[in-house]
């Protein structure tokens, strides 16, 4: 039986219509593509603060750790032995002007052997802790040239003009023979050199603290001499910053110790 068709007609469509069946169907939302999330940078080694670290030790600072062992010593031989043996052996040690002329090497290292004051003197306690903060920012070799630097360059600013004074008739003959003996000109040196590798609020308070107790032990003119060594070796240490900046060992911060 054949329907009849009514109305307008159409182009026959070879598929057939599924538009309203699409409209049903949702649609998949496209989400924009999202950048790959950055990796965080590792975070940067800040050594801490370990009180630990302010005394010496065979591994970490060895040059600090041996030498103050050999003052220890020698500061228990000055305690027990004889007095007169002692001031034999201080004298033979004295970097004054006749014993530079005659065995200059000898008088030097033999003078940095001795503690003035002994083991309770404050250079001693200086000694441990300011050489130990400096030789764990450059390293042992370079801690031991600054504080030898300032041992024989103060000691030879000190005693050279005297020499002078003496041969041009200024001062007498027996200004040639004095005990000068000990390492307070290193330690003063190495005082200079640390503070240039701190940060300002611990460089600028340590400065002063020292030079304003040095200034005043030149003002009391009980040792003048000695006093402005001590000026000097701190100067030498301030004068060589750039030196040991160069010299900070890089996992070393400039705070920590």
């Amino acid at each position: 039986m054949e329907r009849t068709v009514t109305g307008p007609q159409t182009a026959a469509s070879p598929l057939p219509d599924v538009s309203g069946l699409l409209d049903g169907v949702p649609r998949q939302r496209e989400l924009p593509a999202r950048a790959p999330a950055p990796t965080p940078a590792p975070a940067a080694a800040r050594p801490s603060f370990r009180p630990w670290h302010l005394l010496p030790t065979p591994a970490g600072t060895p040059f600090t750790f041996a030498y103050a062992a050999l003052l220890a010593l020698t500061s228990l031989v000055a305690a027990w032995a004889d007095p007169a043996l002692m001031h034999t052996l201080y004298q033979d040690s004295s970097t004054d002007v006749a014993h530079l002329v005659r065995t200059p090497v000898l008088v030097l290292l033999a003078s940095a052997l001795w503690i003035a004051g002994g083991i309770v003197s404050p250079y001693a306690a200086a000694f441990v802790l300011v050489l130990t903060a400096l030789e764990r920012r450059i390293g042992g070799a370079r801690a031991a040239c600054v504080f030898l630097a300032g041992h024989v360059l103060a000691t030879l600013a000190t005693e050279v003009p005297v020499g002078l004074a003496v041969l041009f008739g200024h001062l007498p003959d027996t200004s040639l023979h004095r005990l000068d003996y000990g390492i307070s000109f290193g330690v003063a040196a190495s005082i200079g050199a640390l503070s240039g590798l701190l940060t300002p609020w611990v460089r600028w308070p340590l400065l002063t603290l020292v030079a304003s107790q040095l200034v005043n032990d030149l003002i009391a003119f009980q040792d003048p001499l000695t006093n402005w060594g001590h000026l000097i070796a701190l100067t030498l240490g301030i004068a060589g910053w750039p030196l040991v900046r160069r010299w900070r060992l890089p996992a070393v911060s400039p705070v920590s110790v």
